[in-house]
Formats: structure tokens, C-alpha cells, sequence
């Protein structure tokens, strides 16, 4: 197998150098999620660190890598013999796949052993070889929920649990849980991303210099993989050392109480949810001044921990985009005797000039304050492929609904188990009399916003509220798992503003720069849901849609929008109607009735049923 990437050849990600640097020193901070763009060398960087960390004792033939010092004491291969001997290697590289079931990550047990001779027989699973080293999860935003409730558990106790058909079975899992993922392709459970200490986001070189040496490089890297190893080796084992250095001076590093204190005003400054904040800052802090080599915390490690710790943590709105968190951060590593600086005025306003355009542009209308809108969900229940939260389907977990005969994933259904032995006059049960419990849970669909951006919209100044309706679905889908997409129409034609995704983030920032305009052409953007719904349907044909047609129902141009109806046949459709006035025409019931649609009135979007 050829040399790793070297982790000092990376060219320039300092921050994040710095973070896994630091947790690979105390993985008592957290662990680092790292969020980047597509080849930003996020894996290169993890992967390569591994090669960083010092060599481990473990019990010799344990599977769970029992330190000798201090072993397991419910390992399943213990009561480990004071003279089994040591084994000395290199700290485990695991890395967890988005396609990982649970038995893989836990591990599994026999189940025939374990009741016909009463032994716990257990196959460790990816949690117990990550025990002690690194535990790497790409993607992680893109894990199934199930998923990261173990990484949770796991991660909050140390330990993994493995429970089935009344047998228990527990391991210590304590490891240096680093992740890695896209911000384009959603954002993971905010759950999740508290539970990790530092948060690093990086991206590609702005400037030509770097980014030809990150080629140049790669390029030497690609020819002769150990060579070029072998000519940062230097490098990588002084940073390996020193690594070590700083884990042996850490206990006896002070954290003076006045900059415990600091740490306390910045966190409330912050406005951080619960003291995870606090006790993470206080760690990474600890850990700069170990890594730096001094036995005192100063206020510079404050603020570089501060930096990495807290940006993630401040309590806002999910959907505020990255990066909005900088202003506030620096107000809150002020010393309490600086002054402010003037009001920052490059930060969105009600309106602003529309610039160049076609002489029917609007000013630009920003969203008022989100609500919490009524549900809106599909009529029948489907077969659940994604995990979510709006509306029913058939699925492993959720309400028992009824019994069918077994498909090999479901619980036995006892009651109905009896009834069939009942029926053929029988008090045994036979194979052929066995049912599952049948499931009702909830999934996630595409929600697709077709949303009018004509001028009359903006003439009768309904574009705020437009948008603010628009954005508290958006807010809705997030909360709901669902994947989004958005289609304005005006002037002429129709615009895909943003291809279904699971950015909802994306989403918001597409409707904040959302211009209004121009003639009508409802049609047009009826046409262009149908054919983004044909698309998503062949990408991913069980994910279900529900189309929220926002309109007046007015159609100044094109052809009469009743003549696409049929393209959208069968698909759930709810038509918000933003008609306002005294002299109201019904356009947009129209156009719900001739598709089969529910029509909610704009107004009555947050006063009707409430989502639970």
C-alpha cells in the first residue's frame, strides 16, 4: 500500500491543521467537523493525520484494544489474564461509511449461541475498532439518522450498547471522531454538529501562487507516492513528537481563574446554548497553551479556541447562512473596556436599488420574520426510503397499524401470530402461521416552491409577505428532513433558481435575492415544476413530491396555464393564494380546482393547523 499524503505537505488550511492538531493532543475536546466545498482536501488532511498520532499498548488478542494499564472491565473478551501479554501498534484509521447498516457499526451477535448455549457471541462492529484511535465519518450530514444516534451515544458515553432479544452486550468506545462534509448537499442534525468540539470550514486558494503549488505537489505525490513521503518525513515525525510532548505537559497546564472568567463573559456575550461551550473552549484553550509548550493559559489561546469552538454553537435561526456568525464572534472576544465599532452597513436591508435590468425590476424585497405554517403533507401513506418528519409511510419503526405475512425486516406480531394457529385448530404455531407488525412512520419528500416573481406581485407590495411565507416553509422543510427546489416565473419565462437539494441554507439566500418584475407567465413555470419533477422522479423514484404553487393566479403572458395542468397530474400540489384586495377574481381556486389541489389563502397559511 503506498505512504499517505504527508500531513505537512498540506499547502496552507491552517485552521484546520491547527484543529485536528489540537484534538489529536486532547480527545476530550470533541473531535473536529470540517465543512468545505468539493475537492478542498478535507480527506487528504484527515486521513493523514492518522499517520500523526503515537503508537498504543493494547491487551494482546483483545479485539477491543483493552489498554493494559487500566482494561475494560465489561470488554467482551475479558477478564483479560494479567500475563496475556502487550501488543504495540499504530492507533486505528476507521472510517464510516454512509451506507453502513447498524449491525456493521455496533456490531452484531449470534443470535442462535446466544440462546441455545447462553454465550454472549459478539462481532465487534466499526465503534470497537475506532476505540482508541480515530473514527473518520465523510459526508457526515449525508448519515442516516439511526446512524447518528449511535455516533451520539457512542460519542456522550464512551461506550457502545448493543442490545438484541434480551442479551446485552457493552464496550468501551472512546475515539477521535472527525467529520467531514459538503454544505451544498444539506446540513446534518444540529444535534450532531453541537456534539463535535471545533468546527473548521475551509475552501479552495483564492490566490494563483498556492494553488499551482497544491497542484505541483500532488502531481510529485501521484509519480512516486513513498518518495515523496519520504521527503516530509522529516516534518511529520517532528509534528508527531511534538503531538506527544503535548499530551505529556497538559496535566499540568493552569487555567488561571481570570481567564476562566473571560471564557464565561465571551460564551454569554455569544449567546452559546447550554456550557458544552464553555467546557470546550476551556479544553482547546488548555490544549493550545500544552501544544505551544507553556504551563499557563493565556488570553491569545482564549481567543484562537473561541474561534474554533464557538461559531457553530451561537443560538440562531438554522437557516441564517454560514459565515454570519464573524461580526458577532469579535464583539464577544472585546475586552469589556473597548468600544464598539459604527453599525455595519453591508448587511441586508428592507430594500436596495435593482441595479441594471430589463426597467421592470422592483426594488428587492427582504423576508420579514419566519412562522411557524401549518402542516402540509401527502393524503396517503407511501413506502418510507427517506427518514423524515412530514408525511406517512410504511416503514420498520413508528405506530403499529396492523400484520401481514413477514418480508424478513419487520417485529412479530404476536396477537395475529395466534389468530392464524387459532384458525387452522391448532395451539402450535407453525412457520406458516408466523406475521409482522405492520408500521406507520414519517418520511421526507421534495418539497418544490413554484413562487411568482411578477410585478404585480410587487405592486400591491405583497412581496415581503410573499417571501416571508416562503421562507417559514423553507425553515418547515428543514425541520422536516425534506429536500427542497425553487421555480420563480416572470417576465417571459420561468427560472430554476435552485435545483432540489438538501441545502436549505442555499434556498434562503435564493429567495432574499429574489427580484420581482415583469408580465406574468404562470404556465411557463407550471411547465418547468412538471419537468424538474420528471427528473427527480427518475434520480430517486421513492421520494415523494409536493409541489406548493405560490400565485395570484393571474397569467399575463404565455399560454393559459388550465392547458399544463395535465403534466402535474397526480402529483400533491398546494396552491397558496396571494390574491389580496377588495375585488378578488378567485384566479388562484381556479387553478387549484382544475389540479386537484388544496388552496390555502396566504393569510391563513399560520392560522390554520399548527405542526406539532
Amino acid at each position: 500500500m503506498p505512504a499517505a499524503y504527508p500531513f505537512s505537505a498540506v499547502v496552507g488550511l491552517d485552521d484546520l491543521r491547527l484543529a485536528l492538531l489540537l484534538t489529536a493532543v486532547n480527545p476530550a475536546i470533541g473531535g473536529v467537523l470540517v465543512r468545505g466545498e468539493k475537492g478542498t482536501a478535507k480527506s487528504t488532511v484527515v486521513r493523514a493525520l492518522a499517520t500523526l498520532l503515537p503508537e498504543l499498548d493494547a491487551v494482546r488478542g483483545c479485539r477491543f484494544a483493552c489498554d493494559p494499564a487500566a482494561p475494560d472491565a465489561s470488554c467482551p473478551d475479558g477478564p483479560h489474564d494479567p500475563g496475556a501479554g502487550v501488543t504495540r501498534r499504530r492507533a486505528a484509521l476507521v472510517e464510516l461509511p454512509v451506507g453502513a447498516t447498524e449491525d456493521r457499526v455496533v456490531g452484531t451477535l449470534d443470535i442462535q449461541r446466544a440462546l441455545t448455549e447462553g454465550v454472549k457471541a459478539y462481532e465487534p462492529g466499526l465503534l470497537a475498532a475506532a476505540h482508541r484511535g480515530l473514527l473518520y465519518v465523510d459526508e457526515v450530514n449525508l448519515l442516516p439518522d439511526h446512524l447518528v444516534d449511535l455516533l451520539l451515544d457512542a460519542a456522550a458515553m464512551g461506550r457502545a450498547h448493543v442490545e438484541r432479544d434480551g442479551v446485552s452486550v457493552k464496550h468501551a468506545a472512546r475515539f477521535l471522531l472527525v467529520g467531514t462534509m459538503n454544505p451544498e448537499e444539506g446540513e446534518p442534525r444540529p444535534q450532531l454538529v453541537d456534539r463535535f468540539g471545533l468546527v473548521v470550514s475551509v475552501g479552495s486558494p483564492d490566490e494563483p501562487a498556492p494553488r499551482a503549488e497544491v497542484v505541483r505537489r500532488r502531481l510529485a505525490y501521484d509519480a512516486d507516492p513513498d518518495g515523496f513521503a519520504a521527503r516530509w518525513s522529516i516534518q511529520d515525525n517532528a509534528l508527531a513528537g511534538r503531538i506527544a510532548d503535548a499530551r505529556d505537559v497538559l496535566p499540568g497546564v493552569r487555567l488561571p481563574d481570570v481567564e476562566l472568567d473571560r471564557i464565561a463573559r465571551i460564551c454569554l456575550a455569544y449567546g452559546v446554548d447550554g456550557l458544552r461551550a464553555d467546557i470546550v473552549v476551556a479544553r482547546a484553550a488548555l490544549t493550545l497553551a500544552a501544544w505551544q509548550g507553556r504551563d499557563e493559559v493565556t488570553p491569545d489561546d482564549i481567543r484562537d479556541a473561541a474561534r474554533l469552538a464557538l461559531p457553530h454553537r451561537r443560538r440562531r435561526d438554522p437557516l441564517d447562512p454560514p459565515g454570519s456568525d464573524s461580526s458577532k464572534l469579535e464583539e464577544a472576544l472585546r475586552e469589556p473596556d473597548e468600544e464598539p465599532d459604527g453599525p455595519d452597513d453591508g448587511g441586508p436591508t428592507g430594500s436596495r436599488p435593482s441595479g441594471e435590468g430589463d426597467g421592470t425590476d422592483q426594488p428587492v424585497a427582504a423576508p420579514g420574520q419566519a412562522y411557524q405554517p401549518r402542516v402540509l403533507a401527502l393524503p396517503k401513506a407511501g413506502e418510507r426510503a427517506h427518514t423524515g418528519r412530514r408525511s406517512q409511510a410504511y416503514a420498520r419503526r413508528g405506530r403499529v397499524v396492523g400484520a401481514r405475512l413477514p418480508r424478513g425486516s419487520g417485529a412479530p406480531h404476536l396477537p395475529a401470530t395466534l389468530r392464524a394457529a387459532a384458525a387452522r385448530g391448532s395451539r402450535t404455531v407453525h412457520p406458516g402461521d408466523l406475521r409482522e407488525s405492520v408500521h406507520i412512520g414519517l418520511e421526507a419528500n421534495l418539497v418544490l416552491f413554484v413562487v411568482d416573481a411578477s410585478g404585480s406581485m410587487a405592486a400591491r407590495k405583497r412581496m415581503g409577505t410573499v417571501k416571508t411565507a416562503v421562507l417559514s416553509l423553507l425553515r418547515d422543510a428543514y425541520q422536516r428532513r425534506d429536500r427542497v427546489g425553487m421555480i420563480t416565473f416572470r417576465g417571459a419565462g420561468a427560472d430554476e433558481v435552485l435545483p432540489p437539494t438538501s441545502s436549505h441554507e442555499v434556498g434562503v439566500a435564493r429567495l432574499a435575492e429574489l427580484r420581482t418584475g415583469g408580465r406574468t407567465p404562470l404556465a411557463a413555470g407550471l411547465r418547468a415544476a412538471a419537468r424538474t419533477l420528471r427528473t427527480e422522479r427518475r434520480r430517486d423514484p421513492r421520494r415523494r413530491p409536493l409541489l406548493v404553487v405560490v400565485t395570484d393566479g393571474r397569467a399575463t403572458a404565455g399560454e393559459d396555464p388550465l392547458t399544463v395542468t395535465p403534466e402535474l397530474a397526480g402529483t400533491t400540489t398546494v396552491v397558496v393564494d396571494c390574491e389580496a384586495g377588495p375585488v378578488r377574481f378567485g384566479l388562484a381556486r381556479r387553478l387549484a380546482d382544475a389540479m386537484g389541489a388544496e388552496c390555502v389563502p396566504l393569510a391563513q397559511l399560520s392560522t390554520l393547523r399548527r405542526a406539532a
